[in-house]
């Protein structure tokens, strides 16, 4: 099947009670690891592509290895820009085969907010593309987006009706209480999601995709398998995957998941390199790092989203 866009992949995650991965990719073998787990354990994907990968990898070799991935699984998978800036990003990735692109303006006033997602929304729906925007601001520093603690605000329910109805966009991506990179909270706090706000987001607006960002969590047994093997990874860290299983089971049906990725393939790398400090066969540590990525993307699907069986 073709690349496709996520509106029949969300109506289904939201009436099943799970929620679909959405996955950063910036080389192949990301893009492998990803879709390999995908395949094995038949679940739809959502390959994005933020504006730092974009510019690193360009966009049409990013493009033509997710075309790859498809022809290879046969999988539903999306292609999506993470974190659009403007709309001349968001235009550019639209023109240029992406079938589902977010614009975030959640750092610009309520009114502003609106007319820039609007503007791309006109120009997305009609070429066939959906559109993700963002209300409310997450803290935390991944690519281009960097929000200090002071300056995040959690999404307000009473502002969504209103949003969604004047800029039509086709999923909402809200704060409560996640963080964007991988080292969110201080030692001994317990993180806690504000789920009075994604019920009273639901509540308002039925039926409707809700999107988590920042939600990076590391599953401890991972870490300690690394880290016996030499790895240098850092104990568990982020939102606790029971809470991001129960925000799926309810309205959230994309979860972004990018920290994750890279801290399992950059553990994996120098693990290798610890126990072969004079390789330089780049396919012999990025087999390893491909391997880690698709363990982490398959625990992801089955144990926290739920999407297993859904593709």
């Amino acid at each position: 099947m073709p690349i496709v866009t996520t509106k029949e992949m969300f109506r289904k995650a939201y009436e099943g009670g799970y929620a679909i991965g959405a996955f950063n990719v910036n080389n192949m073998e990301i893009v492998q690891g990803i879709t390999e787990a995908a395949a094995e354990v038949k679940a739809p994907v959502i390959l994005q592509v933020s504006k730092g990968a974009r510019a690193y990898a360009n966009h049409t070799y990013l493009t033509k290895l997710v075309e790859a991935a498809e022809m290879e699984t046969g999988l539903p998978i999306a292609l999506h820009l993470d974190h659009g800036d403007s709309f001349e990003l968001c235009k550019g990735c639209i023109d240029g085969g992406f079938t589902s692109v977010m614009i975030d303006a959640s750092s610009k006033s309520f009114e502003d907010n609106i007319a820039l997602t609007r503007q791309v929304v006109e120009y997305a729906h009609a070429r066939g593309v959906v559109v993700e925007a963002e209300l409310g601001t997450l803290a935390g520093v991944e690519d281009e987006v960097n929000v200090s603690a002071e300056d995040s605000s959690y999404t307000r329910p009473e502002d969504v009706e209103e949003f969604v109805t004047r800029t039509g966009c086709d999923s909402l991506a809200i704060a409560i209480g996640t963080s964007h990179g991988a080292y969110k909270f201080k030692p001994g706090t317990k993180p806690q999601l504000r789920f009075d706000i994604l019920d009273e987001v639901a509540r308002r607006l039925p039926g409707f995709p809700i999107v988590l960002h920042g939600a990076s969590s590391v599953p401890q047994d991972f870490v300690d398998a690394i880290n016996a093997h030499g790895g240098k990874m850092p104990g568990a860290i982020g939102v606790p995957e029971e809470m991001l299983r129960e925000a799926a089971r309810r309205a959230v049906c994309k979860i972004n998941i990018d920290s994750d990725l890279r801290l399992a393939m950059t553990a994996t790398i120098r693990q290798y390199f610890d126990e072969h400090p004079t390789d330089f066969d780049p396919r012999a540590y990025l087999k390893p790092a491909r391997a880690a990525i698709k363990a982490m993307v398959r625990h992801k699907i089955v144990d926290v989203l739920g999407c297993d069986g859904k593709a």
